[in-house]
């Protein structure tokens, strides 16, 4: 499964690229993620684990999934690839392309499930990409 999404943000692509880089900046950005740990930077790859907590009414599931962003192309491309358990896989492209007074940011993501989960995780991929897109473009305009 495929799907994309285009935004523009009122800040330079070197900015979006640096903030998209720290793991640190995807809790709130993604707004499954509540806690980023074990950050291992080795130059242009960042590998981490990113703790998505899933609410189920009253009850709370915390999902470790581990995630490897590289700055394919500096300043202009970030390509995360994010094991989840479950066998879901999910591959994020964004592209960043510089604009008179911002940056229109591209995302593609392409991602497998198993049948049983693959309507939900469909779903909550593509609420994520939303949510990011619109927080990201509040941060930008905002620091």
């Amino acid at each position: 499964m495929e799907f994309a999404h285009e935004f523009t943000v009122a800040a330079p692509a070197a900015r979006v690229y640096a903030h998209l880089m720290d793991p640190r900046n995807y809790i709130g950005l993604s707004p499954l993620v509540v806690e980023v740990r074990d950050i291992r930077p080795a130059g242009s790859v960042v590998s981490y684990v990113a703790v998505e907590r899933f609410t189920f009414g009253p009850f709370h599931w915390n999902n470790p999934i581990r995630v490897t962003m590289t700055g394919e192309v500096p300043g202009q491309a970030i390509v995360s690839a994010v094991r989840s358990p479950g066998f879901v896989t999910l591959t994020s492209r964004v592209t960043l392309i510089p604009e008179v007074g911002g940056t229109t940011v591209r995302e593609s993501i392409a991602l497998t499930a198993p049948a049983p989960l693959r309507r939900f995780v469909l779903g909550q991929a593509r609420s994520v990409q939303l949510h990011r897109a619109a927080e990201l473009t509040r941060r930008m305009a905002t620091a």
